[in-house]
């Protein structure tokens, strides 16, 4: 199948072409690289033995997309592109709702005027909002998101959801995936922000190779184990190889179906950074800052209907993570930047 992969020179959407291209599909990648590198698909060619096409098209460009889709005979798509950082949501909302909402709204639309009608959404834990219960199944009622971007996720899932009612032809997956971390096993590709990262495990492997002088902690005073936020960290490999195993829900047009992609496991923010330092050796200075808006406590999920209907479970742990995050940033201090 070709599969038009948006967002695909990312952190997430590269992990996922390298995937796709193993299990035997082709990729087409969309990204106006706000936020990745195009170096990123040459690490990926190197990878999988061939150029991957690619197109710096932004999603809010019907124009561009147009054009990909005129080229390519495009069969499906992943959506990965969108603005993805918890805390800057908070202070950028109406961004968030432009770039996310609008830009999804422009892609489906040129989807369907060329009779592509298969898309797999790259969803958040965020949509469960501050859940009741852990772990959270996909049944766990949605609340009200803590932040603009994870508003922007549900909305999103809502809208698909509509969409797929009014037209049975569509088939929709959507993904709630935790936190992903981790990298390639080759050390050519892994997560790379521009700026300050929003992320926590980029910035603790900054902090290691020494861009930054420590790791700043928001909130030790949580209800958890030692007071960090406790989280659900999934290899970005594994979350890759279950965007695969989505692709393959095409074929039996089951219509919209809601997947989590986690380790049903929780992690403190704390228990990851002393699994980093156990795993390389390296140890991470670290204060505590105050809380960061949009936080919640605990999330972890349990994966068991991706594990019932795709057959699909994380298979990598925290120490394999930590190792593999550690390889790319120690080999690419600078990133994709030479």
């Amino acid at each position: 199948m070709k599969i038009l992969v948006t967002g695909g020179s990312g952190y997430i959407g590269s992990h996922t072409v390298i995937e796709l291209i193993n299990a035997g599909h082709e990729a087409v990648v969309i990204d106006n690289l706000s936020n990745s590198s195009e170096k990123s698909l040459e690490r990926v060619a190197k990878i999988v033995g061939k150029e991957i096409p690619f197109y710096k098209v932004d999603i809010r460009d019907r124009e561009g997309l147009e054009k990909v889709f005129e080229k390519e005979k495009i069969e499906a798509c992943i959506h990965f592109a969108g603005l993805k950082a918890v805390g800057e949501s908070c202070v950028k909302p109406w961004e968030y709702y432009e770039n996310n909402i609008s830009g999804t709204l422009v892609l489906v639309d040129v989807m369907r005027k060329h009779g592509v009608k298969n898309i797999i959404f790259s969803s958040s834990a965020t949509v469960y909002g501050d859940p009741d219960t852990v772990p959270v199944t996909e049944k766990s009622p949605k609340k009200p998101c803590t932040n603009p971007y994870g508003t922007t996720k549900s909305m999103l899932e809502t809208i698909l959801t509509d969409i797929q009612t009014a037209d049975p032809e569509w088939n929709v997956v959507l993904l709630r995936y935790f936190n992903p971390i981790g990298a390639h096993e080759s050390g050519l590709i892994g997560e790379n922000p521009n700026g300050i990262p929003n992320n926590l495990m980029p910035y603790i492997t900054q902090v290691a190779v020494g861009k930054r002088e420590k790791l700043g902690i928001f909130g030790n005073d949580y209800d958890t184990v030692d007071g960090t936020g406790v989280r659900d960290y999934i290899h970005v490999v594994d979350l890759a190889i279950g965007h695969v195993k989505a692709v393959e829900r095409f074929s039996l047009n089951k219509g919209t179906e809601i997947f989590n992609l986690g380790t049903g496991k929780g992690t403190s923010v704390l228990e990851l950074v002393h699994a980093f330092e156990d795993a390389t050796g390296v140890k991470i200075p670290y204060e505590i800052k105050d809380r960061r808006a949009g936080d919640i406590a605990t999330n972890y999920a349990d994966a068991s209907l991706a594990a019932k209907e795709l057959g699909w479970t994380a298979k990598y742990d925290i120490k394999r993570a930590c190792q593999d995050s550690w390889r790319w940033q120690k080999n690419n201090p600078n990133g994709f930047e030479e």
